[in-house]
């Protein structure tokens, strides 16, 4: 099992598909660092080298990602909400963030429908 960013990558995996388990690798950026480094995109981790993963974990440090991406995010919202603008407010109400109506939809961000006082038919 290969290990890399502090995660581990399930075995069965074809190599493009196993980067994106890390947190800010998506599958773009999966292909973009397969190309980079020479491994063949269809080799499942299991096979892998010990050369190969060390290649792999040297480019994955390239960009930023887990811990640090997380915490940049979390700063980012945190920037927001302390200069009170409107996209912070948005987030310290819980409510979504990029515009959408919130009259009939947005049940991820407000929880279940609260019930109504005699409302059984």
């Amino acid at each position: 099992m290969a290990r890399i960013a502090g995660v581990n990558l399930p075995n069965d995996k074809r190599i493009e598909i196993a980067l994106t388990y890390i947190y800010g690798i998506g599958r773009s950026r999966a292909v973009e660092i397969v190309e980079k480094t020479g491994v063949s995109p269809d080799v499942r981790v299991k096979d892998l080298t010990e050369q190969e993963v060390a290649i792999l974990r040297r480019e994955v440090e390239q960009h930023v990602v887990e811990g640090d991406l997380r915490r940049q995010v979390y700063a980012s919202i945190q920037r927001l909400k302390d200069i009170n603008a409107y996209r912070g407010i948005r987030h310290k109400r819980r409510l979504p963030v990029r515009g959408q109506r919130t009259r009939s939809n947005a049940r991820t961000w407000k929880g279940p429908r609260a019930s109504k006082a005699g409302k059984k038919r």
